[in-house]
């Protein structure tokens, strides 16, 4: 699917590749969802299915973090206080840690409530508020939040997908 450059066309792919997504996680044993076995989002890192899904929600909490912010004129720490762009490896360290404590299920519901903010954030803001003007450097509002939705959907899916696989090779 095409990078979207509209407000439907952003609902569609975070709807999408969401759902998509979902399919496959509701599908895990949960005895496999905590061991460590796929290629972390750090350099060298390990990470398991609870992982992927804790850092899918704190870029969506983050995404909701930003336009809050914004909207109350405050001043934004991109991409989150502490952290620099060139140290999204530690930033999913983090995520990882932030929702460690909560077992699978409750981080897939977590997850459902998440991309449901999104979608209805994005559903609120205008076609114009969401393509016509730069948000954050030269990227609008939409891009950004495609960026950290449906893009990371989909990676987290191939991911997914290529463990399965190796699973049922094992």
């Amino acid at each position: 699917m095409a990078i979207p450059t509209n407000k439907t066309a952003l609902i569609l792919a975070i709807e999408n590749d969401y759902a998509n997504l979902k399919k496959d996680l509701d599908t895990i044993p949960l005895e496999l969802t905590s061991i460590k076995e796929l290629d972390g989002h750090a350099k060298d890192t390990k990470m398991n299915i609870c992982n992927v899904v804790s850092y899918l929600i704190g870029w969506g909490e983050l995404v909701l973090s930003w336009n809050q912010k914004k909207e109350r004129m405050k001043e934004v720490d991109f991409p989150e206080t502490g952290y620099k762009w060139n140290e999204l490896g530690e930033l999913a360290q983090k995520f990882y840690s932030d929702y460690e404590h909560l077992n699978y299920k409750t981080l897939l519901s977590k997850l459902d409530v998440t991309v449901n903010e999104i979608l209805e954030l994005v559903k609120r803001k205008s076609n114009s508020e969401l393509y016509q003007n730069p948000w954050y450097k030269e990227y609008t509002l939409g891009r950004m939040i495609q960026l950290n939705t449906s893009s990371p959907y989909k990676n987290a899916r191939a991911r997914v997908r290529k463990w399965k696989r190796l699973k049922e090779h094992s």
